[in-house]
């Protein structure tokens, strides 16, 4: 399914900048807004940074792409949806890397007291060193 075709069975409005922003986002790794900015200005000139937020939004709520926010960093942006998956952070240079989930299912952990809750989801993010940075 081409990106517009998704936009559409989300019910969005196929724009030149949405398609941009998705195609950017498809192709990044865990980018952050100013990256997609840049990246999609240079693929159809100007762009507005809250015109960016604000697709961003609207794809998010559609389920077309995730938002992930690690602790000490701005939020991220991937396409990997749907699934159950989780993060690694360098915590020196900021790499972020997916982590399938050892369960496959959600919630991947189960609290130990749930307070009347039910859980159908659990975020969890793993901190290290990426290889690059323990290199130096």
């Amino acid at each position: 399914m081409d990106d517009a075709t998704r936009l559409r069975s989300a019910g969005l409005r196929v724009t030149s900048a949405r398609l941009a922003i998705l195609s950017t986002v498809r192709s990044g790794d865990h980018l952050d807004v100013e990256t997609i900015t840049r990246r999609v200005r240079s693929q159809v000139g100007h762009v507005t940074i809250q015109a960016v937020y604000d697709a961003l939004h609207a794809l998010t709520g559609a389920g077309l792409v995730r938002r992930i926010e690690p602790a000490g960093s701005p939020a991220r942006f991937e396409a990997r949806v749907g699934d159950n998956h989780h993060h690694i952070v360098c915590r020196s240079c900021g790499a972020v890397a997916d982590v399938d989930c050892v369960r496959g299912e959600p919630p991947c952990l189960e609290p130990s007291a749930a307070h009347g809750f039910v859980v159908d989801e659990a975020e969890v993010n793993f901190w290290g060193l990426c290889p690059a940075c323990q290199a130096h």
